[in-house]
């Protein structure tokens, strides 16, 4: 089974609490605060997994939550730190924000991404101490782990992509090539995937090919297979697209090719600009072939094995016809057969040759801010949301909410410290302008008190 999108919600741990503690020990007099401070929560990490080509691990596990860091203890002992949760990707994975839809990541070739960050842990009470405040009785809770819900949606990094009608021979050029072995068979839709190969060449160069299935008239709009594999040709540097020139099917070759570049502009009108090679395949199945474009392989065999009705419509003026429309669309024609292996040698020479001109392989470019490989939207520090409902004033904001978790409320001189940031934040001024009363009800995440003015 092939999956090459997916939905999944990541959480990374909270960070530990401080903890309020004081020395205390036979014969040593005032020994002071010792809380020590809490842990890290852990991270959510992706990284790549070479030999993956697929998502199908996100099929049954669509939720990652990282462990919280424990708690600081007495004697100034420091909590534990969580560990991180590392998720292996495809290469060639795209990380999206499942609310807008942008680009978070492209995991093609970088190292591992932080996608959400740990909470830091919370400072213990020996940080609180000063000549004034000699028995501080508060510390600080752990700061919340960063939490989302992402898209991680794949396009392969094939250099080469084989494309065109089902049917047409592109898995049984693959399996020649390349050590990948596609399932093969003469009926539409044998190929349910894309399938990518290594083709060796000779002094140790390689590159990566794949064959695309199920590109048939109106694929970008959700018909065949394609509607869901258009994506993995974005990437692809150069297009071989594969003809039946025997049309033993009944389509014509110069329609075929118009119907799928109709199809990859309505994808993506970058890919129509991509070089393209035609492979024009099932030579072995057109009688008296090598008279009609003139043998230019001694070695060839005059009569290719198997042969159409002599009424095929690749005729002499076909030919000319199709030697024509390539030339006019700025493409080279090699004639091939997958079935005989036939032109093979020849095709990959083509695209050897290609190889040092064709445009790099897309990278897709962070669409939202990343500072420090943690998601990072760029938003106003002190911005806050406030909304009425019965004299019931609710205050909401991110960096409140983390202050909010920080607070010890038993603790008088950290329930101070809140007044002193509601103020200095400008949240006691936004309050009066929304219209609030003395005695009204603010409410700050579950944290209700009585507005006085």
């Amino acid at each position: 089974m092939f999956l090459d999108k997916v939905e999944i919600y990541v959480k990374a741990g909270n960070g530990g609490n401080g903890c309020v503690s004081f020395h205390r020990e036979k014969y040593v007099s005032r020994g002071g605060p010792d809380g020590g401070d809490g842990g890290k929560g852990g991270n959510i990490i992706f990284t790549i997994d070479k030999g993956s080509n697929t998502l199908l691990d996100f099929k049954h596990r669509r939720r990652f939550i990282a462990e919280n860091g424990r708690d600081g203890k007495p004697s100034k002992m420091f909590g534990k730190s969580a560990q991180d949760i590392i998720i292996e990707v495809p290469p060639g994975t795209l990380i999206r924000d499942a609310e807008t839809d942008k680009i978070i990541k492209d995991m093609s070739d970088c190292g591992d991404f932080i996608i959400a960050k740990g909470g830091k842990g919370g400072w213990g009470n020996s940080h609180f101490a000063t000549p004034s405040r000699q028995a501080p009785n508060f510390a600080k809770n752990g700061l919340p782990g960063e939490e989302k819900k992402i898209i991680l949606e794949l396009k392969m990094l094939a250099e080469v992509g084989l494309i065109g009608y089902p049917n047409v021979g592109k898995s049984s050029i693959l399996n020649i090539v390349s050590m990948a072995r596609p399932k093969i068979a003469n009926y539409h839709f044998t190929t349910l995937s894309p399938n990518l190969g290594v083709v060796h060449v000779d002094d140790g160069f390689e590159f990566v090919m794949a064959d695309i299935p199920g590109l048939i008239e109106g694929a970008s709009d959700g018909l065949g297979l394609g509607h869901d594999f258009l994506r993995h040709i974005e990437r692809c540097r150069l297009l071989v697209h594969v003809v039946d020139i025997s049309s033993g099917e009944g389509r014509d070759p110069i329609d075929d090719i118009d119907n799928i570049n109709a199809e990859l502009v309505k994808f993506s009108e970058e890919l129509i600009d991509r070089p393209q090679i035609i492979a024009a395949n099932k030579i072995d199945l057109l009688e008296d072939f090598y008279d009609i474009v003139g043998r230019d392989d001694p070695g060839a065999p005059q009569t290719p094995v198997g042969g159409v009705s002599a009424d095929t419509p690749f005729q002499k003026g076909a030919f000319a016809e199709f030697e024509e429309y390539a030339k006019n669309l700025g493409c080279d024609v090699v004639y091939i057969s997958a079935a005989t292996g036939e032109g093979i040698d020849k095709l990959i020479e083509k695209i050897v040759r290609l190889y040092p001109s064709l445009p790099p392989m897309k990278i897709y470019e962070s669409e939202i801010i990343v500072g420090d490989g943690v998601l990072d939207v760029p938003r106003n520090s002190h911005d806050v949301n406030i909304t009425v409902d019965k004299n019931v004033y609710t205050v909401e904001g991110e960096w409140l909410y983390k202050v909010v978790n920080s607070v010890n409320f038993d603790d008088r001189e950290s329930a101070m410290y809140f007044q002193r940031v509601l103020n200095k934040s400008g949240v006691i001024e936004k309050l009066r302008e929304s219209g609030i009363n003395e005695g009204d009800t603010v409410n700050i995440y579950g944290v209700e008190f009585d507005f006085v003015d």
